[in-house]
Formats: structure tokens, C-alpha cells, sequence
């Protein structure tokens, strides 16, 4: 079962289970339908899809498809795979990225293969994610022959894959939270730090943009632990106190947050070779005091 003449369907049309649907279809896969929360509501997949089936039914995708997605959220993905009926030698596969293939035993047990294909991506938006996923790469769980389709699909997409074992898929996932969820909530408290010198949070994001762009770029073209700037990466104890002290001052609450991010910092510095281990003794020292 490889190739670009698999006959895939949908159970779940929200911005992945869209994206992917546009994506395949334009890339020779066999699109043979996708289920729809009610009758008059065709949804994302209607627009976008020109050759769609809209089904009426989680069992009508299954009968269809050879190869079926759910696509729901996350929490309804082991409900969808106890109603409905599988049959053997079809595949079944989710998009979680925290969920192990352990939630799709009731299609395992009647004789279908199941799998985890999870594209590390950000889905803000089903026009952000169709634009995103190509160059993504795509963490897949599954044994062969599925196994081998799910990586000739993720490279179909334009993309890289990853195989993990179901214990390591929690882990995986919470890395992916830090390097997403998390930044925007960097971004979050840096904009609230502005507004106390009296910068709006439109304006604040406006001027931090293009520091958050040129980050992740020295981190993808010079890489960790060289692309590492700022006082931490220079062992400038001085700057710290004072960001300490201001913090103390302006915005208190950021201020634990600022000291462990400090001190997650100082290996990466050490690594980098610019600081020594006195210096990091010392940085170290200072985001542990207590004001």
C-alpha cells in the first residue's frame, strides 16, 4: 500500500484535516471523501477541495477510503475509532502529537493498520497551514507496510520524517510546545515589559518582529549553541543585576520567569565557549539570589 493512488478520506475537517485534504489532493492522491458535522453546514473542505464528497456519516469515510484520517480533536480521536467499523487491511491513522497508535486499538483489532502522522507545524489558520506544512517535518508512528507509506507521503508533501515509538511521543510534543506555544508567550511578556515604558503592544511587536526573524535565523544558519547573543552568552553579571532590579521594580511577576530562563541559559554559554565556569558560577549565583 504506497503511492500516490490511495483512496484517502476524512473523519474531522478542521484546519489540519483540511490542509492536509487540499495538499494531497494536489499532489495525485485519491481524495474519495470527508465526513461533515451536520448536512447544511459543508464546511472548509467544500471550498477548498474541488473535487470533495462531503459523506454523511464518520462509516460512509471509512467504507470509502482505503486510507483514513481522523482528524478530529484530539480528546474525540479514541471515541471515532470505537463507532466506527474498520475492516482489515485498511489503515487508520491520527494527527496527534502527544497520542500514541494506543488510541486506535479497536480499528487494530479488526485487522487495519494504524498509524500517527503528525506534521510539526503551527495551524494558526487553514490558509497558514497549506502554505506551512511543505519543509515541515512529519513524526510518524507505524509499523510496515504503513510505515513506509506515511514517509512516502511526508516527502509527497514536500517534507522530512521522524519515527517515534509511542513512549515517545508525550515528550516529543512537549518539545513542541516549548519551541511554539511557549515563544508566543515570550512574546506575550515582552510586549507587557514595553507597555511600562508606555509602547503599545501593537507597536512592541512591530519593533520586536524582525529580533524574533533574525533569532531564528542565526539559530538556522549558525546554529546552537553558536547563535546564543546577550549578556548570559558574554558573562555580563552587571546587565543581569540590572534587568533584575528593574523587574523588581516595573514588572515583578516576570521576574521568577526571567531567572529560570537565565539560568537554562548559561549551558548553552558554557557550550558556546564564550563564558567560563567561574563566570557561569557566578551568573548562576545572581539568578538564584532572592530579592
Amino acid at each position: 500500500m504506497r503511492g500516490i493512488m490511495l483512496k484517502v478520506g476524512f473523519i474531522g475537517a478542521g484546519t489540519v484535516g483540511t490542509a492536509l485534504a487540499i495538499l494531497l489532493s494536489s499532489k495525485g492522491y485519491q481524495f474519495v471523501g470527508a465526513s461533515r458535522r451536520s448536512r447544511s453546514s459543508p464546511g472548509n473542505l467544500n471550498r477548498a477541495v474541488s473535487n470533495l464528497r462531503l459523506l454523511d456519516s464518520n462509516q460512509d469515510v471509512a467504507d470509502a477510503a482505503e486510507l483514513v484520517f481522523i482528524t478530529t480533536p484530539d480528546d474525540s480521536i479514541a471515541e471515532v475509532a470505537r463507532q466506527v467499523k474498520w475492516r482489515r487491511g485498511q489503515s487508520v491513522v491520527h494527527c496527534s502529537g502527544a497520542d500514541s497508535t494506543d488510541i486506535l486499538e479497536p480499528a487494530r483489532k479488526a485487522g487495519a493498520m494504524v498509524g500517527g502522522f503528525h506534521p510539526l507545524q503551527t495551524f494558526a489558520g487553514i490558509e497558514q497551514a497549506v502554505e506551512n506544512i511543505p519543509g515541515s517535518t512529519f513524526a510518524i508512528e507505524a509499523e510496515e507496510p504503513l510505515l513506509t507509506s506515511l514517509k512516502d507521503m511526508a516527502h509527497t508533501l514536500g517534507g522530512y520524517s521522524i519515527e517515534l515509538k509511542a513512549s515517545d511521543k508525550v515528550a516529543y510534543h512537549a518539545a513542541a510546545v516549548f519551541a511554539c506555544n511557549y515563544l508566543v508567550t515570550l512574546v506575550k511578556l515582552a510586549t507587557d515589559l514595553w507597555q511600562t515604558f508606555s509602547i503599545p503592544p501593537d507597536q512592541a511587536i512591530r519593533a520586536l518582529l524582525p529580533l524574533i526573524g533574525g533569532t531564528l535565523r542565526n539559530i538556522e544558519n549558525i546554529g546552537l549553541p553558536q547563535c546564543l547573543t546577550g549578556p548570559i552568552a558574554r558573562g555580563d553579571t552587571g546587565t543581569i543585576k540590572k534587568h533584575i532590579e528593574a523587574l523588581q521594580e516595573k514588572a515583578p511577576a516576570l521576574l521568577s520567569t526571567y531567572k529560570e530562563l537565565g539560568r537554562q541559559t548559561i549551558p548553552i554559554a558554557l557550550d558556546k565557549g564564550r563564558i567560563n565556569e567561574q563566570q557561569a558560577s557566578e551568573l548562576e549565583a545572581i539568578l538564584k539570589t532572592v530579592l
